[in-house]
């Protein structure tokens, strides 16, 4: 195998990826408009005996171990940034779903149960 050509001086010419700063740090105009059409949501759990609250729902793929909420005394709270729209969402208390008791609409899932609905 022949070795490749290089221009000199090539090989410490900065990438566009250097140039943007550390593991792309660089915001892109459409993540930036993105970014401020977001809206920081909180979700909140009163479970005092709970050892771990998570909340799963369409903004998240209904991953249960994504989105964790933090002991504040009896209640478990996560803030999370979500754009405009429509989100269905359950809690997991210990391993168990359970529709927010707090929500004001429901829709029924595929599941025999309600999904809490969120609107942003």
């Amino acid at each position: 195998m022949q070795p490749r050509y290089t221009e000199p001086g090539t090989a410490d010419r900065p990438t566009q990826r250097a140039k943007s700063g550390a593991a792309g740090s660089e915001v892109k105009p459409q993540e930036k408009a993105k970014e401020t059409t977001q809206k920081s949501v909180e979700f909140a759990y009163n479970a005092p005996q709970a050892k771990s609250v998570v909340v799963a729902g369409s903004f998240n793929n209904w991953d249960a171990k994504k989105t964790p909420l933090q002991r504040e005394g009896d209640r478990w709270k996560a803030r999370i940034p979500l754009a405009p729209g429509r989100y269905e969402y359950r809690f997991v208390v210990d391993g168990h779903w359970i529709t927010d008791p707090n929500s004001k609409e429901t829709v029924r899932n595929d599941y025999g149960s309600t999904n809490s609905v969120l609107v942003v």
